[in-house]
């Protein structure tokens, strides 16, 4: 347990120490604001380099947790919704208005509207530190990124060479907050040579996310399907509308089978299986760089009926050119409503204080060694990984990583 008079102190000894390298670190940071004991942590692997003192939000604007990114940044900013308050150095987490930004007033309680408060003079240090996409989690309890070991955690692979293998033709799965009339792409360009080099040069981190797959990813690999075999079922978006019914009646009609116009699991696997495509696995890994979707991939779920908790990891390079890296990660409480628990048939709770909460979900996932081998040709230093039971929600969109929510704040 960390005290606010130890935070306090910290924010003086790191802030002002010659060696902290506070505003000049190159290090893949993360930041860690715990609601209950109202303080930030700046970690650079699991080594503190800054603390202070917050304010979150009070009660009827609480201060949702989670995983977020740094979506913008900007030196003065006033608010849009609360009477043009000043928010100076101000750092967006999500678009519909939860940040970090500077205050003079940081009481040794909850008091904001639902941002995260700061020092004044914290907060301008910290702006100078920070850059769009670096992850900043707020929990309730304290936690502490620790060292990872698991042979599920990706590794770098040398930059592709002349002859890069093409890239998979899985497509891409619109944001949430995509219109559903935009198509989905697909990725089936090869990597050029020169694009290879300045992969080589200068690789910019991924964000990655794994899920449960759900019925909507399901109905959207259906339409896909249909769509692949000459049926018009519409835009893949997981919706089942009038062209998606009418291209099932059609495929039950050319099947000889009963027409009802039903999805069932029998009639998905008869889908899948004439357009030549596998089951679908009950898990999914989903990939994005600079705040844009690259690709998603099937993983395998050991134990489905378990939950796999909420957990976040982020990749630090410790020797480029022999490819080697460590991973960070902490697991962060969620509970699930119970509503969620029965559509995604878990019967057993995750327990984030758990002895080796991580590796242990870890060690239930299986991703294909084709999937693995992308991944690590597109990792980079400050790469992240998240898990969890639950789809990143409407946070999730044009311009964010993935953010998931696992308390919401009340609307107040």
């Amino acid at each position: 347990m960390v005290s606010r008079f130890a935070l306090t102190a910290s924010v003086v000894v790191l802030l002002f120490s010659p060696s902290a390298g506070f505003a000049g670190s190159s290090a893949p940071l993360q930041i860690i604001v715990s609601k209950d004991q109202q303080s930030l942590v700046v970690y650079d692997g699991d080594a503190v380099i800054a603390t202070s003192a917050v304010s979150t939000g009070k009660a009827g604007h609480s201060t949702p947790t989670g995983i977020f990114s740094i979506l913008e940044k900007r030196r003065h900013h006033k608010s849009n919704i609360y009477s043009n308050a000043p928010m100076p150095f101000m750092q967006r987490l999500t678009w519909s208005g939860i940040a970090l930004h500077g205050s003079n007033h940081v009481p040794a309680y909850p008091a904001s509207h639902g941002c995260v408060r700061l020092p004044s003079k914290f907060a301008a240090s910290l702006f100078k530190m920070t850059s769009r996409g670096m992850h900043v989690l707020i929990t309730d309890r304290q936690v502490s990124p620790t060292e990872v070991s698991s042979a599920m955690l990706f590794q770098r692979e040398p930059a592709p060479g002349e002859n890069p293998a093409p890239l998979s033709d899985v497509p891409l799965r619109p944001a949430i907050s995509q219109a559903e009339n935009v198509p989905v792409e697909v990725a089936m360009t090869e990597a050029s040579t020169a694009t290879a080099a300045i992969v080589a040069e200068d690789r910019e981190p991924i964000r990655m996310l794994i899920t449960r797959r759900g019925e909507r990813d399901i109905r959207r690999e259906v339409q896909s399907a249909l769509n692949q075999l000459g049926y018009v079922a519409g835009v893949p978006d997981g919706h089942i509308g009038p062209d998606t019914i009418a291209a099932i009646n059609a495929f039950q009609t050319a099947e000889g089978s009963t027409v009802d116009g039903k999805l069932t699991p029998e009639l998905t696997d008869a889908i899948f299986k004439k357009a030549g495509r596998d089951t679908l696995t009950n898990g999914v890994i989903l990939v994005r760089q600079g705040f844009k979707a690259i690709f998603e991939a099937g993983i395998t779920i050991d134990r489905p009926e378990q939950a796999l908790g909420t957990h976040f990891l982020q990749f630090q390079e410790i020797d480029s050119e022999k490819t080697e890296g460590k991973w960070f990660g902490v697991s962060l409480e969620n509970h699930l409503p119970s509503s969620a628990k029965k559509r995604l048939s878990i019967t057993t709770d995750a327990d984030p204080s758990a002895f080796n909460a991580v590796q242990r979900t870890l060690g239930r996932l299986t991703v294909p060694d084709d999937v693995r081998k992308r991944i690590g040709g597109l990792l980079a230093d400050g790469s992240s990984l998240s898990i969890s039971d639950m789809e990143s929600g409407l946070e999730t969109g044009d311009g964010t990583d993935f953010i998931t929510i696992t308390r919401a704040s009340p609307r107040g």
